[in-house]
């Protein structure tokens, strides 16, 4: 297959995007009316309402902010307005942006009220949206890409056909050089040992392993029957009846390579390109937003009953070998590779299939969820609220 230019956008810190988004942040969940109606007055911009920021503390507090500044910086976005109800907070995901070198502003409520703050921020967005707007695409190569990838609402045909061909575009990728995230902590169980065999390094295995028992242990301290989480009873009414059959599917959309680093959830890779483990939960929205924040551009979604999940700014990319799905389901469905299992698609073609898609979609092709309006922003919490 021939292959595609692809046109990105160069951000000041060197990283490369496929969209260009202007956000309104909020930083707590009381700050969403004023992210909203800046949003509703500039067009272009996008707000990202969440249910977070209040009280947090300790890891989870940091995860919050990881969050945040992870998703102002990322490459799919131009430039940001930051708005909290405190200062201090606010002021904080603004500088962790700003470290990028592209342009950000903030605004707090307190003292002000939402009418001022809404004002002051919309003057503002209205100049990041127009300087946005002429902001060019150029030529980028593949390497600099960085991608991620989880699959949801798993059955018989995602293990046998979706997840091997998301994994032959990651082993192209990874050879081209570019970076890759797969996580979903919680689905790798009773395939965790195939994953610690490929860690780079003795120290990397024993760090993934810590991480993997870090979440048993938690999972056990609750006396918890998982059955119905894990698997779903999407999962069981498509023919996996335990998790090990579903972590054994899900690990085939990995490939083959080695595995440079482990990350903590919403953690941007520093080890230069390759194949990254993210802590994360297996939650579509979580994950997703999760890997977003560490700066994924694009997405390859692996789906078997049919998951309807988008993120509003990682184009997520739906690929399906279930011809059920496929029919049912066609307008979320980006890319059918139904044909594994009749036969009439071979793997190494599913693989181009794909990967021209994953071109097409990092040149500006909206994809399937993002034409429906799909914008799932969750945050991942760990602990109560203080």
């Amino acid at each position: 297959m021939e292959q595609r230019e692809i046109l990105g956008y160069r951000r000041e810190n060197g990283k490369v995007g496929v969209r260009n988004h202007v956000v309104i942040l909020p930083v707590d969940d009381i700050s969403n009316a004023a992210c909203e109606a800046v949003a509703s007055h500039i067009k272009g911009t996008m707000a990202l309402p969440h249910s977070y920021g209040r009280l947090q503390y300790g890891k989870d507090l940091e995860l919050h902010f990881r969050t945040m500044i992870g998703t102002g910086s990322n490459p799919n976005v131009a430039a940001v307005v930051v708005i909290g109800i405190e200062k201090n907070w606010t002021r904080k995901v603004a500088d962790g942006i700003a470290e990028t070198g592209k342009p950000v502003a903030y605004f707090s409520i307190e003292g002000h009220g939402d009418l001022e703050t809404v004002r002051r921020a919309s003057w503002k967005a209205r100049e990041f949206v127009q300087w946005a707007s002429e902001l060019g695409r150029e030529p980028v190569e593949l390497e600099e890409l960085t991608v991620s990838i989880k699959c949801g609402e798993s059955d018989t045909t995602t293990g046998l056909g979706s997840c091997p061909t998301v994994g032959v575009v990651v082993d192209r990728l990874l050879d081209e050089g570019a970076t890759v995230f797969f996580g979903e902590t919680s689905e790798l169980t009773g395939g965790e040992h195939l994953v610690a065999s490929r860690m780079a390094t003795p120290e990397l295995k024993d760090r993934f392993m810590e991480t993997y028992n870090d979440y048993v242990s938690f999972i056990e301290s609750q006396a918890a029957d998982l059955l119905g989480s894990q698997p779903t009873q999407g999962n069981i009414a498509g023919g996996l009846s335990t998790i090990e059959e579903k972590a054994l599917g899900n690990i085939e959309k990995t490939g083959t390579k080695e595995v440079i680093g482990v990350l903590e959830p919403a953690e941007a890779p520093r080890n230069g390109s390759g194949l990254y483990f993210m802590d994360s939960s297996s939650a579509a929205a979580e994950h997703v937003t999760l890997m977003a924040a560490g700066g994924a551009v694009l997405h390859m979604f692996p789906t078997g009953q049919g998951n309807v999940i988008g993120n509003p700014i990682l184009p997520v990319i739906k690929v399906s070998a279930n011809p059920r799905t496929v029919a049912t389901m066609a307008e979320h469905i980006d890319v059918d590779v139904s044909g594994l299992l009749s036969r009439e698609l071979s793997l190494p073609e599913a693989g181009d299939l794909l990967l021209d898609y994953l071109r097409r979609t990092a040149n500006g092709r909206m994809t399937s969820a993002e034409a429906l309006g799909h914008r799932e922003f969750t945050m991942t919490k760990l602990y109560p609220s203080a």
